[in-house]
């Protein structure tokens, strides 16, 4: 294992701190490093929050600040965060609108957040909802879901809600604005090379250098099969398939394409990814009129691509353009 590390048990602290540091005009390290919040919270607006196991990033934490999280909730790697971080989170930075949590489906995240949110409107009467991202079409259930995994297209649902919620809407619009997104949102990924946790020091699936795991969730999750590796055209005529019959939009629609980099495939794979996947949502007559390309929901150093579609109306064109300023996005603020 070569990785940029002092011990791997400190790994998580000294990337928060380190994290922290570079962007101490966006967010503020919580107590014993349990949340990172916003640095300026805007009062009387609901305050979102979401979180998960670290690994991923810059999901959650890289999505705090104007426009998008209010605070981020970093578990040990690929573990959910606890309760009481949830908890705790949702004190610093309620400021009297309520707290909507934006929850992944899998099932460590699920419970912690549910405990949470029952936990903050029993003790603390607050207001709590909960948005569940599940836009992965690979596979119904997998290693920690019952039904389908939250993967890239959490990105776009804590976008969009995230500008509603700065823009003044009230909590079970939030929601409802939400729930709406993940429906009109599917995602697939494929694995070229799997990940190493730094506890484990081995990588924690293999494929050989001919085979690529179709499907793979953002943990090494099995995903539909493995296969021989094909050209990108293959790769990305596969993933929309299965995206497109899944969400059904019909021909003229707009959507959003989200190429999403797992952690080790450089951008010049990724925007020639952006290109097949373009030729062929032209070919069934969908058009693309807004572009996400980068490594945002990452699998540590895994290589492997995600595909996401959201499809788009005015309000969300609306929504996604509206300025936003965190550590992984900034446009128009």
């Amino acid at each position: 294992m070569k990785k940029l590390i002092n011990s791997v048990d400190t790994v998580l602290e000294e990337s928060l701190d380190g994290f922290a540091a570079a962007h101490a005009d966006i967010l503020v390290l919580g107590p014993e490093r349990k949340f990172v919040r916003r640095r300026n919270l805007k009062s009387g607006k609901p305050a979102l929050i979401s979180g998960g196991g670290s690994g991923h990033e810059p999901l959650h934490a890289g999505f705090v600040g104007l426009g998008m999280l209010d605070a981020a909730c970093p578990g040990q790697v690929f573990t959910s965060p606890t309760p009481d971080q949830m908890i705790e989170a949702a004190e610093a930075v309620d400021t009297g609108a309520g707290v909507l949590f934006i929850v992944k489906n899998y099932e460590g995240d699920v419970m912690n957040f549910a405990m949470a949110a029952e936990m903050a409107a029993e003790m603390a009467g607050r207001e709590v909802a909960t948005v569940l991202t599940n836009d992965d079409v690979a596979v119904e259930t997998s290693t920690y879901t019952t039904g389908r995994r939250g993967v890239a297209g959490t990105l776009i649902v804590e976008k969009m809600v995230g500008a509603a919620a700065e823009n003044g809407m009230p909590l079970a619009a939030l929601k409802a604005l939400g729930d709406d997104v993940n429906r009109r949102t599917r995602s697939m990924g494929v694995a070229l090379s799997p990940c190493t946790v730094p506890a484990a020091g081995r990588p924690n699936f293999t494929l050989a250098d001919n085979e690529m795991e179709m499907g793979v969730g953002i943990h090494g999750e099995p995903g539909r099969r493995r296969v021989p590796l094909a050209s990108a055209d293959a790769i990305a005529a596969e993933l929309l398939e299965a995206i497109i019959k899944d969400l059904a939009p019909g021909k003229g629609s707009e959507v959003l394409l989200l190429v999403n980099g797992f952690g080790a495939t450089p951008l010049i794979e990724l925007y020639l990814m952006v290109n097949s996947a373009k030729r062929i949502l032209d070919g069934a007559g969908i058009t693309a009129v807004r572009f996400l390309t980068g490594s945002y929901v990452t699998s540590l150093d895994m290589a492997g691509v995600s595909v996401t579609l959201s499809v788009l109306d005015q309000q969300s064109k609306t929504l996604w353009d509206a300025p936003v300023h965190t550590a992984a996005l900034r446009w128009g603020a």
